[in-house]
């Protein structure tokens, strides 16, 4: 079923207001899915807050002109889902995962940052660890010279015979 003229402008609203929320496109073509593979790949995405559909091609080429998505209009061919994100790596990380169990979904590209990416990029994207993980690995580094400082006093003043300070 095809849509007029004003669900079509709906449409592309809708899209380019996630459009300017987001940092990450992922492209991937769906050819071959099943209706249940579908929803349980939108459960997914929903859960890890990326906005995910599936879009006439021109009507997305609308939605990102004049963004830094725009980039990626020459891998808008044939049936895509298309998954924006806030978060940098959630839609491409959403999108590989679900491609590594179910070969049908083919990763067709994205952008990031006003860059193209092919296939490749999306899925090195997708291995990058999510802020949360690179916060606690940051929080981690800086609390380990404090740690160690901590027990080396301790140990000196163990030898020394002092009873170490309560910490």
């Amino acid at each position: 079923m095809s849509l007029n003229r004003n669900e079509k402008a709906a449409v592309v609203a809708d899209v380019s207001a996630q459009v300017a929320r987001s940092q990450t496109l992922a492209l991937a073509e769906y050819r071959g899915l099943t209706v249940a593979h579908l929803d349980t790949l939108r459960r997914q995405a929903r859960d890890k807050g990326v906005y995910l559909h599936v879009l006439k091609n021109t009507l997305a080429r609308r939605a990102v002109a004049g963004t830094p998505f725009e980039v990626a209009g020459g891998a808008m061919v044939g049936p895509l889902i298309y998954g924006f994100s806030e978060d940098a790596v959630a839609a491409a990380k959403v999108v590989a995962d679900f491609a590594k169990g179910n070969d049908k979904l083919v990763i067709k590209g994205g952008a990031y940052a006003g860059k193209s990416l092919d296939a490749n990029g999306v899925k090195a994207l997708a291995a990058i660890p999510s802020k949360e993980v690179l916060l606690s690995q940051l929080l981690g580094l800086m609390q380990s010279p404090v740690s160690r400082l901590a027990r080396v006093l301790a140990a000196v003043a163990e030898q020394k015979g002092e009873a170490p300070a309560a910490a």
